[in-house]
């Protein structure tokens, strides 16, 4: 594809398939001509996700783990969940927009006293804040590679926190609350609805979730996006419809009690606080 067509591809569907908001969310979008359509494709070129929809039969939790561990995933979102320079414009909105999820999370939640359970913490991004904030932390991804930096992070930061490396079907307990922070998007539907199960039974009060908003404007920005290849695509990415996880918490008892969505140029992601019904 040449590049005053891929160009011209991009501006014409930028023009049709700007995402809305809902009612519920007030939140203003922030969404540039060009990036809205790229927003399904840039995952893939700036962060390494892979979104074209084909089928072929994907063991996605073995893509996850190889490629976080790996020296491509994990350099690239390690640097993307820290405060280097050394990131282009793409990894910086998703750094931006993935840092006001999470302080958003620590708005709502309460902290003093409470047991967290921190699912796919990553570089311990809200689970370090969360120690902080009082409440006692165990957090678990199944990147041996962020572990080890989530580790490092806390003890630089003077917080007690405990970091495990561990499929999240291995993760056992009860907690006050649990998270699982822009973790849904690596899941198909099928296995999303049994991660909220699995939240849901670690949980004894409260549960904050994020995940990429499925709605018909999106899916064409993924759909468009998955038509200019990059180099460093290695995992898949998963949109999800909000009425999807709902009712998987409503099943396991648990009602939303608000919701955030946060939209940028190169990031979405819609942020729920679910409390026992």
């Amino acid at each position: 594809m040449s590049k005053l067509f891929a160009v011209a591809a991009l501006s014409v569907a930028s023009a049709l398939v700007a995402p809305q908001p809902s009612a519920r969310h007030a939140t203003k979008l922030n969404v540039d001509p060009i990036g809205a359509v790229l927003a399904g494709g840039v995952l893939a070129g700036g962060a390494g996700l892979l979104l074209a929809e084909d089928n072929r039969v994907i063991d996605d939790k073995a893509e996850v783990e190889k490629y976080f561990n790996g020296e491509t995933g994990f350099g690239r979102w390690q640097k993307i969940y820290s405060e280097s320079d050394d990131v282009n414009n793409v990894q910086l909105d998703i750094r931006e927009g993935h840092a006001e999820t999470v302080a958003k999370v620590l708005e709502w939640a309460d902290a003093e006293g409470r047991t967290l359970c921190d699912l796919g913490c990553g570089c311990g991004d809200l689970a370090i804040p969360m120690a902080k904030k009082g409440a006692k932390v165990e957090a678990s991804d199944i990147s041996a590679a962020m572990v080890s930096e989530a580790t490092e992070r806390a003890a630089a930061a003077g917080v007690t926190a405990s970091f495990e490396t561990s499929d999240m079907e291995n993760v056992n307990g009860a907690y006050d609350t649990v998270s699982c922070i822009d973790v849904m998007i690596h899941y198909p539907t099928d296995k999303m609805v049994g991660l909220v199960d699995k939240l849901a039974s670690l949980s004894t009060d409260t549960i904050y979730v994020s995940f990429a908003p499925k709605t018909p404007q999106l899916a064409l920005l993924k759909k468009v996006g998955s038509l200019f290849p990059g180099p460093s695509k290695a995992t898949r990415a998963y949109l999800h419809k909000e009425e999807d996880v709902t009712a998987a918490l409503a099943k396991n008892g648990f009602k939303v009690k608000r919701s955030h969505l946060t939209s940028r140029s190169f990031y979405f992601s819609l942020a729920l606080e679910a409390v026992k019904a």
